[in-house]
C-alpha cells in the first residue's frame, strides 16, 4: 500500500508564528508553495477551507495549473451548496486537472462560526445533512443514467452528471470529524479518515472505532494523521527550536490580543487534543503538544520533534497502528516543505518500504 503525503497551500504567507503577509491571495505565493511540494515528493496538497477564506476548490485549481503531478485534497463544507452542483465543480476539477482532486469533507464543529455563513443547524444536523449530501455527490459521480433521492435534507428528481472523475468509480473522499454525530457518517461515506496529532493511545481508540463503524456497511478505510514536524540536526537543537516556536506564538497571539491559556474550543477533535496537553507538554517521546495548549488546539496544532531519523521512525509507529498517510506542515510553510521533501519523506518511504516486507510486525 505504501504511504502517502499530504502538504498544504496556503494563499498566502501566514502560519501561527507569522502573521498572514502580501495580498490575501498572492498567487506567485500559491505558485511558489506548490511547485515546492511536487518537487518535494508530496501526493497531495490541501487547500483549507473556513468562514472567511478564499474560495478552495478555485485555489486548488490554480495550484494544479502551476504543477504537473501534484495531487489536491479540497477542503469543502457541504450544506452551502447544491450536492449535485458541489459533485460537477469536483469532477470537472478532476478532469482538468488529470485526474488530481480529492475532496476533504469538514462538516463544521462551530456553531458561531457556520452562522457566519447563515446556517443556524445544530452539530447534529450538519452531520445528518452531510450523509445525505454524500449520497447524492456519489450518485453524480458513478450513476451512468438519472437517479432520484428524497431525504430529510434534499431531495432531487432525474440528477444527472454527464462529467466523471478521471479514475474510476469516483472521486477519494477525505473526512473529518470525532463528534459522536460524526463517527457513523464517516463509516459510511469516508475513503480516508483525517485525524489529528494524538497521542498512540488515541489514534488506537480512534481507529479501532472507526473501523467498527464502517464494518456496518461492509467497508474499510485508511486512516490520516495531521502532525506539525519539527527538525533539526540534533535532538537537543530541535527541542530549541519547538521553544523558540512556542515563544514566538506567544507573542503574536498576545499582540493580537487573542488568549494564550483557558481554551474551551466547540469541537471534538479539539478538545482531544487538549485533553492530551493536559497530560503534558511531550508524550509518546516526540509528541509535542506546546503550541496546542497555547493556541486551543485550532486545528492541526501538535508535533513531532526530532531529527529527521528520530521522526521518521516516530512516524512508522503510527504507520504500525494503521495510519497510511500523513498531513504535515510546518510552521515556516514554504521552507519546511523543502525541509520535508528533501530530509524526512525519503526516510520515511524507506522505512515503509521495509516495513512492508514484514507485515506481521505491523500492529492489528
Amino acid at each position: 500500500m505504501g504511504v502517502e503525503f499530504i502538504g498544504i497551500v496556503h494563499s498566502q504567507d501566514v502560519s501561527e508564528t507569522r502573521p498572514p503577509s502580501g495580498p490575501t491571495i498572492d498567487l506567485d505565493y500559491v505558485a511558489k508553495l506548490a511547485r515546492a511540494h511536487e518537487s518535494g515528493d508530496f501526493d497531495r496538497v490541501l487547500v483549507a477551507f473556513g468562514s472567511a477564506s478564499p474560495e478552495s476548490i478555485l485555489i486548488g485549481a490554480y495550484a494544479a495549473s502551476v504543477t504537473s503531478r501534484l495531487g489536491l485534497m479540497i477542503a469543502h463544507r457541504p450544506g452551502f451548496n447544491a450536492p449535485t452542483i458541489a459533485a460537477r465543480q469536483f469532477a470537472t476539477l478532476d478532469q482538468i486537472s488529470g485526474g488530481r482532486a480529492a475532496v476533504h469533507i469538514i462538516t463544521g464543529g462551530d456553531d458561531a462560526e457556520m452562522r457566519r455563513d447563515g446556517d443556524n443547524t445544530t452539530k447534529d444536523e450538519r452531520y445528518a445533512r452531510t450523509d445525505e449530501y454524500l449520497d447524492i455527490m456519489k450518485l453524480e459521480w458513478t450513476s451512468d443514467k438519472p437517479f432520484d433521492y428524497h431525504g430529510k435534507y434534499y431531495n432531487v428528481e432525474r440528477a444527472f452528471s454527464s462529467v466523471k472523475s478521471v479514475r474510476p468509480p469516483r472521486i477519494p473522499v477525505y473526512f473529518g470529524g470525532s463528534s459522536e454525530a460524526a463517527i457513523p457518517v464517516a463509516g459510511k461515506h469516508a475513503d480516508i479518515y483525517a485525524l489529528w496529532g494524538e497521542t498512540q493511545a488515541q489514534v488506537r481508540e480512534t481507529i479501532a472505532r472507526l473501523r467498527a463503524a464502517a464494518a456496518k456497511h461492509g467497508r474499510e478505510l485508511r486512516f490520516s494523521l495531521s502532525l506539525r514536524p519539527i527538525l533539526a540536526g540534533t535532538e537537543e537543537a530541535a527541542w530549541a527550536r519547538a521553544e523558540s516556536i512556542l515563544t514566538r506564538v506567544k507573542e503574536i497571539r498576545t499582540a493580537q490580543g487573542l488568549p494564550i491559556s483557558d481554551h474551551r474550543p466547540p469541537n471534538e477533535g479539539s478538545r482531544r487534543l487538549l485533553a492530551a496537553a493536559s497530560q503534558g507538554s511531550r508524550l509518546d517521546q516526540r509528541l509535542w503538544t506546546g503550541v496546542a495548549a497555547v493556541t486551543g488546539a485550532q486545528g492541526n496544532s501538535t508535533s513531532l520533534v526530532g531529527t529527521p531519523q528520530q521522526v521518521a521512525d516516530a512516524l512508522l509507529e503510527y504507520y504500525d497502528l494503521g495510519v497510511t498517510t500523513f498531513l504535515i506542515r510546518g510552521f515556516d510553510p514554504y521552507e519546511d516543505s523543502l525541509d520535508y521533501g528533501r530530509n524526512l519523506i525519503p526516510l520515511v518511504r524507506e522505512l515503509v518500504a521495509a516495513r512492508e516486507k514484514q507485515p506481521t510486525a505491523r500492529a492489528v
